[in-house]
């Protein structure tokens, strides 16, 4: 048996398949990974703890108003005053209706502090607002 008989030799070819998979799969692994990004977790901000705080399910495109135990809003890593973080929150407001907002207060915060965000919000007709808790510990 002749096995080495008329088969014509080719030179192996680049496939592009197997790099287009690739790249699809990289491509979807930074889309994904990019929802968590904005995470936005002031490390100086001491969160008060609450029993039935759980972790919340992920919203994309929430907005995080972190406020200091000195009353500063920090969005972003700028602080803002009322003004600018009042016109930032319409904006939105008119841009997505229905943001979904998140407020991390330290514990030491100024309750002055925290309805002057909460007033804010309700002039720029946002609703879907939540209060960030920390676990306590055991």
């Amino acid at each position: 048996m002749n096995f080495r008989g008329q088969a014509k030799s080719e030179a192996p070819g680049f496939q592009m398949t197997p790099m287009i998979d690739v790249v699809f799969l990289l491509l979807c692994f930074f889309v994904t990974s990019q929802i968590f990004s904005p995470w936005e977790t002031e490390i100086d901000i001491a969160l008060p703890t609450a029993q039935t705080g759980q972790v919340p399910q992920r919203l994309p495109g929430e907005l995080i108003i972190n406020i200091r135990a000195d009353g500063d809003a920090v969005v972003n890593g700028r602080v803002l005053a009322s003004e600018d973080l009042g016109s930032m929150l319409t904006r939105m407001a008119g841009l997505f209706p229905g943001q979904p907002v998140i407020l991390r207060a330290d514990k030491d915060a100024r309750y002055e502090s925290v309805i002057t965000v909460l007033d804010l919000c309700r002039k720029a007709d946002i609703w879907n607002i939540s209060f960030a808790t920390g676990v306590p510990e055991t």
